[in-house]
């Protein structure tokens, strides 16, 4: 199956603008904007973190794969009287017009990528940094997800591709219209550490069905010592790990692990 740069346009776009708008990372990640400016929010989507930050005074710019993904981001923007600098650019081929003192990079890495491409982007984000810069990541542990943790295994990928859900739910927007946003595993490769996902979004206008769209992508996972190696092969230099979105730091029982590196 053919895979998408990423899977963040049209429907899906709008779904992320109208409902992925909270979070702890928002404040997590915004502590450590507010102690570094400037900062970048690389991968910042329709603004989930940026605009909180703007709106607080941070001096902070924004860069995505996506261009509805930053149409919609300026839009949301513009409606608060805020003109935020916006990139439309990968992680890996970043490439800013000035140098910044934190990069945050919040569940984008290993969407829709090669294993080059992300220690490329890993790279790309040590040059964008200003002499004793901080780089922040997330990243999701590969057993967070029961069932897709149990798709490694072979029975489980005989399985594929997995079908898709039958709930007819949907979430209502600001303007009325209504939206659902479902997904499936199609593949995965263990020794890759990747599958592909495909997800389908509909949208519905005063109880009509007004649009469809599928869009498929592959997702790597990453360990923590196979990321810290990759980070210090970028050259960054006294990395921390935690747990969470907390100072704790990390555990098996933790779900989503924050790599704090310096230059």
């Amino acid at each position: 199956m053919k895979t998408s740069r990423t899977w963040h346009y049209g429907l899906v776009a709008e779904w992320w603008a109208n409902f992925n708008t909270d979070g702890p990372e928002i404040d997590y990640f915004g502590r450590w904007v507010a102690d570094g400016q400037p900062a970048l929010d690389a991968g910042c989507g329709t603004g989930r973190l940026l605009l909180p930050w703007l709106r607080r005074g941070y001096d902070v710019d924004g860069s995505d794969v996506s261009a509805d993904m930053l149409a919609l981001c300026r839009e949301r923007a513009r409606a608060e009287g805020l003109e935020p600098t916006l990139l439309e650019q990968p992680l890996h081929e970043l490439d800013p017009p000035r140098r910044y003192r934190t990069i945050v990079v919040c569940g984008a890495l290993g969407l829709a990528t090669t294993r080059e491409e992300d220690q490329q982007a890993l790279e790309r984000m040590r040059d964008c940094l200003e002499s004793n810069g901080t780089f922040l990541i997330d990243v999701q542990v590969p057993w967070a997800d029961p069932g897709r943790w149990r798709r490694w295994l072979p029975e489980a990928r005989a399985e594929l591709p997995s079908p898709w859900p039958e709930e007819d739910w949907r979430r209502t927007a600001a303007d009325g219209s209504e939206y659902q946003l479902t997904g499936r595993t199609v593949a995965v490769d263990p020794l890759d550490q990747s599958q592909i996902v495909e997800m389908r979004a509909r949208k519905w206008v005063d109880g009509e069905l007004v649009a469809s769209e599928e869009h498929a992508l592959s997702v790597r996972d990453y360990f923590r010592d196979e990321l810290l190696l990759m980070l210090e092969r970028a050259g960054f230099a006294d990395v921390d790990v935690r747990g969470d979105y907390t100072d704790d730091p990390p555990s098996p029982d933790h779900e989503f692990l924050v790599y704090i590196a310096r230059t």
